[in-house]
């Protein structure tokens, strides 16, 4: 049977709860009300799983494709307390899809969304793709924020069943990128390359980092690159800050930013005004 004939309906939303797939994807947070991570109003959802180890990395509890626990202590009333934080929590696409459902009329009112981040969403290929088929169904806007470092017929497989993807940017110098990120540009760019000359629609996402990547010869040979796409991508930098490092504390992973500055607001104007000089749509943040 298949409930979705045109638009769904607010009584189809609340009653249909089957979906026939055994698969589980694992997902450490949810958030709903998202104006950051594309059009509109979204919902975004962090999978856990990442190919990279970025050094700034605001999301470290991602890395691991596995579910664990960290336990915390505190002292509430002068009384310590432990408690056991669970990061990651196993979803089936019906699971999932039942949370996504219950956005639906945001999505319409403002023509938003799901966004699958994380981590690498596309690690988990086989969700992933059961799940944008079935969003695709029920006519909902999908958007993918991915590291491009991914196997490429897989990501021109997703690429079919996705409307926009955010597509990180991190070093253009391969060996500064094994540096920081852990891994080599190549693939990366590669399909970035494959995603443009499918014409699909693509925000560039650039965490400026003070000291790793803001050199003018790396700004300089990012422009040089995207200008050469068939299409012109908006640009988005995303200024690097420390909001993230208790996370590291927290999970007990080495934080290797100590030493190194959030960008001054003026420098981080004057390399937006560099990539506007150039022609680019470009803004800060989101």
């Amino acid at each position: 049977m298949n409930p979705v004939a045109g638009k769904y309906s607010a009584k189809y939303l609340i009653t249909y709860n089957y979906y026939p797939f055994p698969m589980h994807g694992i997902i450490f947070d949810i958030k709903n009300f998202a104006i950051h991570d594309g059009p509109g109003i979204r919902q975004t959802i962090f999978f856990k799983g990442c190919p990279l180890l970025c050094w700034w990395c605001h999301n470290p509890e991602s890395r691991s494709a596995d579910i664990f626990s960290i336990e915390k202590e505190e002292i509430i009333d002068g009384v310590k307390v432990r408690d056991v934080e669970t990061i990651g929590k196993k979803y089936s696409v019906a699971e999932l899809l039942n949370e996504i459902k219950k956005d639906i009329v945001f999505f319409e009112e403002s023509g938003g969304g799901i966004t699958l981040s994380g981590g690498e969403p596309l690690l988990q290929y086989d969700f992933v793709l059961a799940l944008l088929k079935e969003c695709r169904k029920l006519e909902i806007h999908t958007c993918i924020d991915t590291t491009g470092n991914i196997n490429s017929d897989k990501l021109l497989n997703i690429a079919s069943l996705t409307n926009l993807f955010l597509f990180d940017l991190k070093h253009m110098d391969n060996d500064q990128h094994i540096k920081y990120a852990g891994v080599n540009n190549k693939l990366i760019l590669k399909n970035l390359k494959l995603l443009d000359e499918m014409g699909k629609d693509i925000w560039i996402r650039f965490p400026l980092i003070p000291g790793i990547n803001d050199d003018e010869s790396n700004l300089l040979r990012m422009m040089d690159f995207l200008s050469k796409r068939k299409s012109s991508h908006p640009i988005s930098i995303l200024p690097y800050h420390k909001i993230g490092k208790h996370k590291y504390e927290r999970t007990g992973i080495d934080f290797k930013m100590n030493g190194f500055q959030e960008p001054a607001t003026n420098d981080v104007t004057k390399i937006m005004n560099m990539f506007t000089d150039a022609g680019f749509s470009t803004s800060i943040g989101g």
